[in-house]
């Protein structure tokens, strides 16, 4: 396994201060060290599941249950549906559903029109003798888009098949309502460990059962996560790439930048700045300290880019406007190469016989080096190949970076009660009506 390698020195400071605020980290990672003992018996849950064999061989041996499915439908919203929508995308292209089997679609929002699509699409595939399966994922069971979509999605199985349960997947909580309904119905069922959030469950059945219908290497994927895991545990923080991160980020945000932007450099990562974004926003973005008694307001607003098409887009301010945001670049060696043919260099020059993987790296490390003339702070992520052993190395640092970070802010990184508040609101209106 190739490690991926984590370049801070564009960050603005210097690594004996970054090194400084790291090292106030030393009692969180004593914690995180002592909950990696643990198992699940912890709000640390989550840093346990790539060594969990158990969890993961369940979702491979149910998977294999559905190696002749033609479409697989994700129901589930943020956590329960980002993080393998995350891998998918990295790993096997959003454009995989044009000739990769099975076929993905993710039912994760109630808009009439995006679900007609779905439910059509559903409709006709078990109209052609085709089959369908449907994971439906919500850690509290009882999500109101993801029961919505569900149950509209359940009614086509049942006017098909007479044996509809054979096609159903539920991952919940075991005992949540949502599990205890599947139970009476017969549907396969996977658990969510109970002190796991949604949004750190990417390596649990949440993301490991889609993933290995998918044919995804979900071996590599933990390993890669564990891999890292042990880096982001040690107490020797210049080798702690979370604890430098989480550092240089705060150092930052109390400069006023507040802004943190992913700039990822292949559109098949979109969605990995997707997931990012929900993990951050939601595990530091509070009202309240850690204690819940001091007001404070605090948070990151993490944003995402894409190149090079954002630069066409974004370039202007990030490199001319205020100085309120840090840049994340990450980079992903070619694994596929096209070559510019000969000829067009009448229109631009040099670019005949070149590789586009040569180009991208050309426009990534150009675009570093307009941030460094323009003294625009930055760290650069290289992914050393679009494997599943990087992308999950890539994963559980972010995750244990953003844990690390909440410490040096006082907030809890696991809950995120504000939340709740349009959930309060919109089912009074639902009452109302």
């Amino acid at each position: 396994m190739r490690s991926i390698t984590i370049d801070n020195t564009g960050s603005g400071f210097a690594p004996a201060a970054i090194g400084k605020e790291a090292r106030r980290l030393a009692p969180e990672l004593a914690r995180l060290k002592a909950a990696a003992q643990k198992r699940y018996a912890t709000d640390y849950a989550s840093i346990n599941l790539p060594e969990d064999r158990k969890q993961l061989e369940q979702a491979r041996s149910l998977a294999r249950q559905y190696a002749d499915a033609d479409l697989l439908v994700v129901v589930g919203i943020g956590g329960s549906n980002l993080g393998a929508l995350a891998v998918q995308e990295a790993l096997l292209g959003r454009l995989h559903n044009l000739a990769g089997r099975p076929r993905i679609l993710w039912a994760d929002t109630v808009d009439a029109g995006a679900m007609k699509t779905i439910a059509e699409t559903v409709e006709r595939t078990l109209s052609e003798g085709k089959r369908v399966l449907i994971n439906a994922v919500s850690k509290s069971g009882s999500t109101t888009e993801t029961i919505a979509n569900f149950a509209i999605l359940a009614e086509i199985l049942k006017r098909h098949e007479k044996g509809y349960a054979r096609s159903v997947v539920v991952t919940t909580d075991e005992g949540s309502k949502f599990w205890e309904y599947a139970g009476r119905e017969g549907f396969a069922r996977l658990a969510i460990p109970e002190q796991v959030g949604g949004r750190y469950s990417v390596f649990s059945a949440v993301g490991l059962f889609p993933l290995a219908v998918l044919g995804v290497d979900i071996d590599g994927l933990v390993a890669g996560a564990a891999a890292m895991r042990t880096r982001c545990l040690a107490a020797d923080v210049a080798k702690n790439p979370a604890a430098l991160g989480a550092a240089a980020q705060y150092l930052h945000l109390r400069k006023g930048r507040n802004i943190s932007d992913l700039f990822l450099f292949s559109p098949d990562l979109e969605a990995v700045g997707k997931w990012n974004r929900q993990l951050v926003a939601e595990s530091v973005g509070k009202e309240f300290d850690k204690s819940g008694k001091k007001r404070v307001f605090a948070g990151v607003t993490p944003t995402v880019s894409i190149g090079s098409t954002d630069l066409h887009s974004m370039g202007q301010l990030y490199l001319g406007g205020p100085f309120d945001k840090f840049t994340t670049f990450v980079t992903i060696d070619a694994d596929s190469e096209l070559v510019v043919p000969d000829g067009y260099d009448a229109l631009v020059s040099r670019i005949g016989g070149r590789g586009l993987g040569e180009l991208m790296d050309a426009i990534a490390h150009g675009t570093m080096a307009a941030f460094r003339k323009t003294k625009r702070p930055f760290r650069h992520v290289a992914l050393p190949d679009r494997t599943a052993a990087s992308i999950g190395q890539f994963l559980q640092e972010r995750m244990m970076e953003t844990i690390l970070l909440a410490a040096l802010m006082d907030v809890n990184p696991f809950d995120q009660p504000n939340v709740e508040l349009y959930k309060t609101e919109m089912r009074a209106i639902l009452k109302k009506k």
